[in-house]
């Protein structure tokens, strides 16, 4: 088959399944993409609402309750759009008349590794705002797995759609554990040949260099922070985070250090009893002193989206996970819903020669311009704009071994 010169939408249409077979963890989570901005198309800081799975409350008895906390209360989160990314290229326009499988290994390939690997990078941020954390010691085990898969369940994550995303040390610490107990022949042989394993537990496992580390602050294993005031709680209006005001304490904590509560447990998301586990809270930013920590989740103590069994008494301790100041390797079990990653249409420019697609709710745009007549070079750039936002922080776990 002759080489044809192949068109800007040819070339869009390619690197954006390349991209989106590259992303091991946003095509796992759901995926937006915003219609609105079509025509005119968005820029960093337009929005995208998600709403969240609705909560009711069952009554008892012939007389329906009235009032607050009795009606459906639909909950919708507000997506920012905020981050753009963008990759340069050039090439000749003899290279414009290769083969578009040619043009995509030597142009393409190396282009979207690089963009995803970016994109990855910046999504993988929510693993701080996690709050369910096995932690796993020195070695990862399949023990871990599923004291992770327990948290996840207690939380009614569905059985579907579940990943499990392994950092280099934690894959080859299981799969050395597990290299004799899959049943599947053709899981057998894809575990030996790769070095990475199918599905087991319910959960599919992938590898990912791009799970960042985390490094506890000094007061990791520590009780010395104290809540200041009773009965404080959130609210369902912003479910993922909320202010825990803290009287005492003079070491740091570090944003996805994981604390519990005396008396603060967890209950069942439908009939709200208490399931004896402590809740776990994750804070949201790095924090020193008296004053306000950023948590989350919310402590939601009564109606629909209750989540806990009461609010931290006054001068309750912080009780932090972990040892102190120790480096930790990340891994992360998830169910889709966990979290949503979101992208729009880029505006268009005027007079170049752009073309913009989307595929399984990932959009990007290619924009030709400024050919170089000296070096016979076509400059090039590709654009994704996004954002990214935990939903539900109970369909996921972290699991932190050294």
């Amino acid at each position: 088959m002759p080489n044809t010169a192949l068109t800007i939408d040819m070339i869009t249409q390619e690197a954006l399944m390349i991209l989106h077979q590259k992303l091991n963890f946003v095509t796992n989570i759901c995926t937006e993409y915003d219609s609105m901005y079509a025509k005119e198309g968005a820029k960093i800081g337009n929005t995208a609402r998600i709403r969240l799975p609705i909560q009711h409350t069952v009554g008892s008895g012939p007389v329906m309750d009235t009032g607050a906390g009795a009606d459906t209360l639909e909950n919708q989160v507000t997506l920012t759009l905020d981050t753009q990314r963008h990759v340069p290229m050039r090439f000749t326009s003899n290279e414009k008349t290769m083969h578009i499988d040619d043009f995509a290994k030597r142009h393409l390939e190396p282009a979207m590794s690089k963009l995803a690997a970016m994109i990855e990078a910046d999504a993988f941020s929510m693993i701080s705002e996690v709050a369910n954390q096995v932690s796993a010691g020195d070695t990862l085990s399949y023990a871990d797995i599923l004291a992770a898969r327990v948290l996840m369940g207690q939380e009614l994550s569905p059985e579907d759609q579940r990943c499990a995303l392994l950092d280099l040390q934690g894959n080859a610490d299981l799969i050395n554990e597990l290299k004799g107990l899959f049943n599947s022949q053709k899981e057998i042989s894809h575990q030996y040949k790769k070095g990475t394993m199918g599905n087991t537990a319910d959960f599919d496992f992938y590898e990912n260099t791009l799970l960042p580390n985390h490094t506890s602050g000094a007061e990791g294993g520590g009780s010395n922070y104290l809540v200041n005031g009773a009965n404080q709680v959130g609210t369902f209006v912003t479910p993922n985070e909320m202010s825990l005001i803290v009287d005492t304490g003079v070491l740091t904590v570090k944003r996805g250090d994981v604390f519990t509560m005396p008396g603060v447990f967890a209950v069942h998301p439908e009939t709200k009893a208490n399931i004896g586990e402590l809740r776990q809270f994750a804070v949201l930013a790095d924090f020193n002193g008296a004053g306000t920590i950023s948590v989350s989740p919310a402590l939601i103590v009564t109606g629909p989206y209750q989540n806990c069994s009461a609010s931290p008494a006054d001068n309750a301790p912080l009780t932090f996970v972990g040892e102190a100041s120790t480096a930790y390797k990340q891994s992360l079990l998830f169910q889709k819903g966990f979290a949503c990653f979101a992208t729009a249409d880029l505006v268009i420019p005027p007079n170049q020669q752009v073309s913009r697609q989307n595929f399984e709710g990932i959009s990007m745009r290619i924009i030709e311009d400024s050919f170089d007549v000296v070096n016979d070079r076509l400059y090039t750039r590709v654009d994704v704009l996004y954002g990214f936002k935990m939903l539900r922080p109970g369909l996921a776990c972290k699991l932190l071994h050294t």
